[in-house]
């Protein structure tokens, strides 16, 4: 059995995405007759590779992921041989591009190859992690607590990636609409009013003259400004491609007070919750290293980790390949070695990436808690130097009149 996606058109005339499960092309296109659908286009979904139709496999939203091995955690809990629940998960997801791809790791499966394999076939939908941590619970015989963990990360990762999205939305609105309402005083309101001075021929004050200056420049170049800025920001990202140039930046930004915490301690969750369900699945320690240090953003802590692979191979515990390296928070390297002692270093890593995750909450709370007060103040600042440079010229005109 193979799976096939499809374009189709229906007998409204509408046009249908999705895909079927058919031995041949001929029987795929017989069963969307059966269907009532006219097959426009019809591709097999490949099980040998992550190509699909000659275009790399799409990648599965973190929503997606999660709803998806949920899903397959709770049918494979109750019995249901995987092959089953895979097709009752795409069932279920109806027929779009994510039920394609359920049906396309079911086809490899039908083929007599392993789950982790035909998971490893779309790359870009399933990462390294999923694909070890399925091989592992294949390999032990527990599948089923296997998905669950992976459930449970999932799930654990979208909450957090919603939680900073929502702590970050009120402050990116107000931030846009303070540099909204300052371009609009300074294009529109601020000529208006200074207009009138111009035909009085009286010298102005200098904060008057330099307000005037700068919304002239905003009026007549503000569009060379936005590209100068546009370009430098494409190029601040082509430079971040470089390797060493990325590096370096990262370098610099964990040394910045604040930030450079928040993104030790983000960072610490994802490679030590990605590291605790890896370990308790099954995976070695050096493969664990290995697959945790790609979830890592920053360039310096990732290399601190692959750095630390090497000393464990060497014969060194991990939790001493981390304190040397200077890295990671001081109690996250205590968790793991206390974890270690005792022979629980999975546990031990889990609750290491619950407590960082718990600071970066608070980090991020303390930064947005800062930064609103003096985006405030600043807009205010901004806002008073306008007032000042309008009502100057006029203060001057009341004198002469007196």
């Amino acid at each position: 059995m193979n799976a096939y996606g499809y374009r189709a058109l229906d007998a409204g005339g509408r046009t249908r995405k999705g895909a079927i499960e058919a031995d041949t092309p001929r029987a795929a296109r017989s069963l969307l007759r059966e269907r009532g659908l006219i097959a426009l286009e019809l591709q097999p979904l490949a099980s040998s590779g992550a190509q699909q139709g000659g275009r790399p496999a799409r990648g599965l939203a973190p929503t997606e992921l999660a709803l998806m091995t949920r899903q397959l955690a709770t049918l494979i809990d109750s019995g249901l041989p995987v092959e089953q629940a895979l097709a009752a998960v795409a069932a279920g997801l109806g027929q779009g591009r994510v039920a394609g791809l359920v049906l396309a790791v079911r086809a490899g499966i039908t083929e007599g190859r392993s789950l982790a394999d035909a998971l490893g076939d779309f790359p870009r939908a399933f990462p390294d992690l999923y694909v070890a941590t399925v091989a592992a619970g294949e390999r032990s015989g527990l599948l089923a607590p296997v998905f669950e963990r992976l459930a449970e990360y999932t799930e654990a990762r979208q909450q957090l990636r919603q939680k900073i999205a929502l702590a970050l939305f009120y402050p990116l609105l107000l931030g846009c609409v303070a540099t909204g309402v300052v371009l609009v005083l300074l294009t529109w309101v601020v000529p208006q009013v200074t207009g009138v001075f111009a035909s009085l021929h009286q010298e102005l004050p200098p904060l008057t003259r330099g307000l005037i200056a700068v919304a002239d420049f905003l009026r007549a170049r503000g569009w060379m400004l936005g590209a100068v800025l546009l370009a430098g920001l494409i190029g601040l990202l082509r430079l971040r491609r470089i390797g060493a140039v990325r590096e370096w930046l990262d370098a610099q930004y964990l040394r910045l007070p604040l930030f450079g915490r928040l993104q030790r301690a983000l960072d610490a969750a994802r490679c030590m919750r990605t590291f605790s369900i890896l370990i308790t699945s099954g995976v070695s320690m050096l493969e664990a290293l290995r697959i945790a240090a790609q979830v890592v953003s920053s360039v310096p802590i990732r290399h601190s980790l692959l750095l630390a692979a090497v000393r464990v191979r060497e014969g060194a515990s991990l939790s001493s390949a981390l304190r040397d390296s200077g890295q990671f928070p001081a109690m996250t390297v205590q968790l793991l070695a206390s974890g270690e002692a005792s022979g629980r270093l999975g546990v031990m890593a889990e609750r290491a990436a619950c407590q960082q995750e718990r600071e970066a909450e608070m980090r991020l709370a303390a930064l947005l808690a800062l930064f609103e007060p003096v985006l405030i103040l600043t807009l205010g600042g901004i806002v008073l130097l306008i007032v000042l440079a309008i009502l100057l010229p006029i203060f001057d005109l009341n004198q002469l009149v007196h």
